[in-house]
């Protein structure tokens, strides 16, 4: 009956409605002290909404931080003592691996070899075993030509992991590098320098004989050795 009268008079029905929302406004303080109810008069239905709890406090969050390995692979984790200290790699030393990997993607290949530990140095282009390996005429050109001519194409349709897992020489050079720098006392990084004699190191592996196809050899590995040991000589 109510709501007969309600329809049939709009302006009670207004006041109705105007009452029921000025009853139900909530304040700002009570809407996290109860729930907010909404009714309409004439229909009969109820609404109940929850405002939601008020959310603590939190802390300022930790910046994210990101670490640069300062090393490269090794075979044998455990052979520094452990009251030596651990040679670092240096940054061009790291970059040439970095540009190996990539070369070895770029070319297709299934694994990062020694050819590719010499064409990432190459690539570096900015360590004394880079510009000495230029003034002898070994460039990455001719290291790229002699690779494929080694090794050969790969098929075009396959493609290399993202980090092509080293060869069995490859390792064995970083390995020559790390230990001739554990031998030799020096405090100083493994260079580039370092690996490229490394990959020397390696009489059977593809690098050593790519670069002894282009003219290196004991004599020049000598040499090598001699203008890295300079006071003057920035390597690295």
């Amino acid at each position: 009956m109510a709501a007969a009268q309600a329809f049939s008079n709009p302006t009670s029905t207004t006041s109705v409605i105007s009452q029921s929302r000025i009853k139900s406004k909530p304040t700002s303080s009570s809407l996290f002290l109860k729930p907010l109810s909404l009714q309409s008069p004439w229909l009969g239905i109820k609404l109940s909404l929850q405002s939601p709890k008020p959310r603590p406090h939190s802390p300022s969050l930790r910046p994210i931080t990101a670490a640069v390995s300062s090393s490269l692979p090794t075979a044998k984790p455990d052979r520094v003592a452990s009251t030596e200290k651990v040679p670092k790699w240096s940054r061009r030393a790291i970059k040439s691996f970095a540009m190996a990997e990539l070369e070895a993607r770029k070319l297709k290949y299934p694994t990062t070899g020694t050819e590719a530990l010499l064409m990432g140095i190459l690539i570096e282009g900015t360590s004394l075993a880079a510009k000495f390996l230029r003034a002898n005429g070994i460039t990455l050109f001719k290291v790229r030509e002699e690779t494929v001519k080694l090794l050969g194409k790969a098929d075009m349709y396959f493609f290399s992991p993202e980090h092509p897992p080293l060869t069995e020489t490859a390792q064995k050079a970083l390995d020559w590098a790390f230990d001739q720098k554990l031998k030799s006392g020096d405090d100083g990084e493994i260079s580039t320098t370092d690996l490229l004699l490394g990959v020397w190191s390696e009489a059977e592996s593809p690098g050593h004989k790519i670069m002894a196809a282009l003219g290196f050899n004991d004599d020049k590995a000598k040499e090598l050795i001699s203008l890295s040991s300079k006071p003057e000589s920035v390597d690295g």
